[in-house]
């Protein structure tokens, strides 16, 4: 069979070939790209805000994106049709290969991140009219723009850099389409998607808020661990300016500081030692950042025991919440975007093929498939076919 794809080893690689390769090409593609002005997602944020403040800022927003894109772009894919699975494909040959410079994981990493980022993930496929892609590429949520038909639906797409603006025309067939636009529900927009960032933006607030304010603590010695007090030989509790200038020398040059973290302290000529505490109040904010924390990994579907936020007891054990993570939040992801590109480059390929996650090759759920399996296999009263249906195997052909 001919591999489309396979290049000479005295090919010289080529540039890259995306539409909007141009816009980002010169000195402007590099200034940071505008926001589109009759869209807005969110009150008083935008995707590109809100992107800096969860994810660049926040350690929990970084850490459950991260944690959700990697282990679905992590789970090997298969691909098949209602007769058999196949081992060898174009397609499969692109999703190895989506791009020059990218391999399959960044380029499903890039997808599953816009779409927990902004609600929405855009692929564009570069290829003849109405022939095979030869590249796709993840565009950037941030800097496309919908452009409703008469009807509703979306008869372009406007992708802005700068101020410079690459139009995409779909068809409607989807050969024609050169914008694979995969999106979160969202309940009340017609064309964009609601993103778990989104929801969890008060608690990226608070969590942020929590952080500044112990920073600022560290910033000012975090309060005084206690206090000198002085009561003069005649009992007038006045110091002169030089004592005061020295006892300020002597505090800051020996006992502030890690270095002289632990140093005893010598007081002489009237001077006294109270101790200080933090108040009820201050150690409240403490609680507050762990809800807040959990709030954001419960927003985007991580449990909270994967997280190290203590004081967690919805899942038994650490391997029960992994698995649960899977289950309730990877799997289905994976599923949702995989099941879009299927249908998507079937339209392209001109056969109806369809691409998921091979749910047996998932270490995490292997104890479950394994279980699934035996039950399948001891059920005398199904046939061969109806057990290949349960387990997600295509038909025999003697079967059709």
């Amino acid at each position: 069979m001919f591999d489309f794809f396979r290049k000479s080893a005295d090919t010289v690689p080529e540039a890259k070939a995306s539409a909007v390769g141009p816009l980002t090409a010169g000195p402007v593609g590099k200034i940071a790209a505008i926001q589109a002005a009759t869209r807005v997602n969110w009150t008083a944020r935008d995707t590109g805000s809100l992107t800096r403040v969860g994810f660049q800022r926040n350690p929990m927003g970084f850490r459950v994106v991260r944690m959700i894109t990697e282990a679905a772009a992590a789970l090997p894919l298969i691909l098949q049709d209602a007769e058999r699975r196949y081992e060898q494909h174009p397609l499969l040959s692109l999703m190895r290969r989506p791009n020059p410079i990218q391999g399959k994981a960044e380029f499903l990493e890039a997808i599953y991140a816009q779409l927990l980022l902004s609600g929405n993930a855009y692929v564009e496929a570069v290829a003849p009219a109405g022939g095979m892609p030869s590249e796709l590429h993840v565009l950037r949520s941030d800097r496309m723009s919908v452009v409703p038909g008469p009807d509703g639906w979306p008869q372009a797409y406007d992708y802005s850099v700068s101020g410079r603006k690459h139009r995409f025309l779909m068809g409607a067939e989807p050969a024609e389409m050169p914008v694979c636009h995969i999106r979160a529900y969202h309940p009340t927009d017609d064309h964009y998607g609601l993103s778990p960032l989104e929801a969890a933006a008060t608690a990226i607030d608070v969590h942020n808020a929590a952080s500044r304010w112990s920073k600022a603590l560290l910033d000012n010695a975090a309060r005084p661990s206690g206090a000198i007090i002085y009561k003069g030989a005649d009992g007038q509790a006045k110091m002169s300016n030089e004592q005061f200038e020295r006892l300020q020398s002597e505090m800051e040059h020996h006992h502030m500081g890690a270095r002289n973290a632990g140093r005893p302290m010598l007081l002489e000529g009237g001077l006294d030692w109270k101790p200080m505490g933090f108040s009820p109040s201050d150690m409240e904010f403490h609680k507050t950042k762990e809800a807040a924390a959990r709030e954001i990994a419960i927003a985007f579907g991580v449990p909270p025991m994967l997280m190290g936020i203590p004081g967690d007891a919805t899942y038994a054990n650490y391997q029960e919440a992994n698995r649960a993570f899977y289950r309730l939040t990877v799997l289905p992801l994976a599923a949702k975007v995989t099941a879009a590109l299927g249908h998507w480059l079937s339209g392209h390929v001109g056969a109806a093929v369809e691409l998921k996650p091979d749910l047996d090759q998932v270490p995490a759920l292997s104890a479950e498939r394994e279980q699934q399996w035996r039950r399948v296999s001891e059920a005398s009263f199904l046939s061969d076919a109806e057990k290949r249906v349960l387990l997600g195997l295509p038909r025999l052909a003697e079967d059709t």
